[in-house]
């Protein structure tokens, strides 16, 4: 395990029903990284006792526990607020089922260090276990979003696997009611693209498990393709209400560029 605390950047990971493998996904978090932090958004699987007994452990692992479902997003946001607390300027999320590579924390960790002011987004490598409709699905997300960034350059508007600075997204998602559930990690890297905050893209591989080896969703096809759907509707208006700024920082931009 990594027994070396970092003091601005930690993991989180929030957590809901994940089953047996949350286990194995912690234990492969803190082997690569150290601090680890696990929101346990109200789940009703044994998994936050499994998870505090592990904590009782291992002093770079913490575990709180929400007493019930809020959302993937609400999860995250409890988790920005007590890194806030403890002076982190820095999150690496990942999800809680295994399905994120634990070996690429490292490299996404040194990659925010040397680039502090960016979020670093995973782009999803995905193998024979994807599900094909998923693949091609998030395809529609990753087009919207960067026609609402104008082309900032999201590689995977989907993937929760990345590198959040603490400070910019605590002030976008306490700014507005949105991104508290399904729909935080594509808001998420929109509105910090609205802030100003540039995407830096690394690729990583995602693995999905069949429930025989443990795996678990919460994804539901319409529901979630629906608040989806909502999301860039709403994203969209908040692009055209934005074009003039969005416009004049790209060109600032491209003009600074030019003059190096």
């Amino acid at each position: 395990m990594n027994n070396s605390p970092s003091t601005s950047h930690l993991v989180l990971i929030p957590s809901y029903n994940p089953g047996p493998k949350v286990i194995d996904t912690v234990k492969e978090a803190r082997r690569f990284w150290n601090p680890v932090w696990v929101v346990v958004d109200g789940s009703t699987d044994g998994s936050a006792e499994a998870l505090q007994a592990l904590a009782a452990e291992d002093d770079g692992l913490r575990v709180m526990v929400l007493p019930h479902n809020v959302g993937k997003g609400a999860a995250v946001l409890h988790g920005l607020e007590m890194a806030s607390q403890q002076g982190m300027t820095h999150v690496l999320c990942m999800d809680s089922d295994g399905q994120h590579p634990a070996q690429r924390i490292p490299d996404f960790m040194h990659c925010s260090q040397t680039h502090p002011e960016a979020m670093v987004l995973g782009v999803p490598v995905f193998d024979a276990s994807a599900p094909s409709l998923r693949v091609k699905g998030r395809k529609i997300s990753n087009w919207w979003a960067n026609l609402e960034t104008l082309g900032m350059g999201i590689g995977d508007s989907l993937f929760g696997f990345r590198v959040y600075p603490v400070a910019p997204l605590r002030r976008v998602m306490r700014g507005q009611r949105w991104m508290r559930r399904f729909d935080f990690d594509p808001e998420a890297v929109v509105r910090l693209c609205w802030l100003g905050v540039r995407p830096i893209n690394l690729p990583a591989a995602v693995k999905y498990f069949q429930p025989g080896e443990g795996g678990v969703s919460h994804f539901n096809y319409w529901r979630d393709n629906r608040l989806l759907t909502c999301m860039h509707i709403r994203l969209m208006i908040g692009f055209i209400l934005r074009l003039p700024m969005l416009t004049t920082r790209r060109l600032l931009s491209r003009v600074r560029r030019q003059a190096r």
